[in-house]
């Protein structure tokens, strides 16, 4: 028997050759949502403007002269965000401002409204005063200016990103295209969430839970539905797919109703493994069927998502030109540990109190548990008994359970 291959070394061969997908130039704002949020910058983005583009008012109050300190002044104008004052500040003499206005000329120093007194024309400083010179006034350009490098090739666009490329007058951005992932459920027993499942019949869950983690991933997802154990039907299925990555769930095992891997064979696919050190999900290939990369993930939901998660997300991170990242943690175990097999194990658990609780029961079968997990604790391969308070490396499942 040929020995399993060990999971680091087919994430090295399924990630080989893997590069970010061509660009694309998409707006930032749209009528229904922002149809660039979360893609991944294909180019260095430089401003076009200045922010602010003029001195500009950081509080309500009066523009003054510094050299006319402590006053009194005669107001001989009024200055409002969008309609700003033409004259020019003179000796002895304020302009009312507003938040945002632009700074009249002349002027140096804003006086906040609190701290004067008005009568009339004539405003006066009791007390205190600005501390220096500039104070309250928000410089041309003190947030970035025109010609400055705002965001460089590689960074996702989060919200925070988006306004600071619309503030500085880009209204589209070249992206990276999003990789396409195409979904196909295989069995004869599967029946479509919604449907009541007949006798030695199931629920097709798994569909959802991957579409979801795929997006999660920055995956445009396509799910061509449940295909039953039928050669020809699944072929039709496959050679019809396209995307850039293709799934197939369940029928990757060596039974006789297990069919990916001889239809795929079929078809000319190009298999690099089948096969891996992994618990669970032992029985996962991937390959290439003409342009797309070809997964086979097993049918139990539990290995499905294990798998899908440490070799199917790296592949979408790096197709879309996202950082690839699995976040792992050390954490001291709050049970005790037996001595693991030859395979590399994923424990689904809990963190209780900074430690990592392993759930008893951890069948691949139990979604409930995956569900109600917050980690996996990663056993190596022969890794010997680990006692309480023993540190343990464990894959964070937050950032995996909401949607982009």
């Amino acid at each position: 028997m040929a020995a399993l291959l060990p999971v680091d070394v087919a994430q090295a061969q399924l990630l080989a050759g893997a590069k970010p997908l061509a660009a694309e130039i998409l707006p930032l704002g749209g009528e229904i949502l922002p149809l660039a949020t979360g893609r991944v910058l294909a180019a260095d983005m430089i401003a076009r403007l200045s922010q602010p583009p003029f001195a500009a008012a950081a509080m309500d109050g009066y523009a003054i002269r510094w050299a006319d300190l402590p006053g009194p002044w005669r107001i001989v104008g009024e200055a409002a965000a969008g309609r700003g004052w033409t004259g020019i500040i003179a000796p002895g003499q304020a302009a009312r401002i507003f938040t945002g206005a632009p700074i009249p000329a002349g002027a140096d120093t804003i006086i906040i409204q609190e701290d004067v007194l008005r009568d009339d024309d004539i405003i006066s400083l009791p007390s205190g005063g600005p501390d220096a010179i500039g104070a309250h006034i928000r410089k041309l350009g003190q947030d970035f200016c025109s010609g400055d490098t705002i965001a460089r090739a590689g960074n996702l666009l989060t919200a925070r990103r988006m306004g600071l490329l619309a503030a500085a007058g880009h209204a589209d951005a070249p992206v990276i295209r999003r990789p396409v992932v195409t979904l196909i459920a295989t069995g004869d027993e599967l029946v479509p969430p919604g449907v009541r499942p007949g006798p030695g019949q199931i629920v097709s869950a798994n569909g959802i839970m991957l579409a979801a983690l795929f997006q999660s991933a920055g995956a445009d997802v396509r799910d061509l539905g449940i295909v039953p154990d039928d050669r020809a039907a699944l072929a039709a299925a496959l050679g019809t797919a396209g995307g850039d990555v293709i799934a197939t769930i369940g029928g990757a095992s060596v039974g006789d109703h297990d069919l990916v891997m001889p239809v795929l064979r079929a078809l000319g696919a190009d298999i690099d493994f089948w096969k891996i050190a992994l618990r669970p999900g032992k029985p996962m290939l991937a390959g290439r069927l003409g342009a797309a990369r070809v997964v086979g993930l097993p049918g139990n939901p539990v290995s499905a998502y294990v798998c899908a998660l440490l070799f199917v997300v790296p592949l979408l991170q790096r197709l879309g030109g996202r950082a690839e990242v699995t976040p792992t943690q050390r954490l001291p175990l709050a049970t005790p540990l037996p001595a693991n097999g030859g395979r590399r194990d994923h424990l689904r658990g809990r963190l209780v109190d900074g430690a990592a609780l392993a759930f008893s029961a951890q069948d691949s079968a139990l979604l409930e548990r995956l569900a109600a997990a917050d980690l996996l604790i990663i056993r190596s391969p022969n890794a010997p008994a680990a006692a309480i308070g023993e540190h343990v490396d464990c894959i964070m499942l937050d950032m995996f359970q909401t949607v982009s």
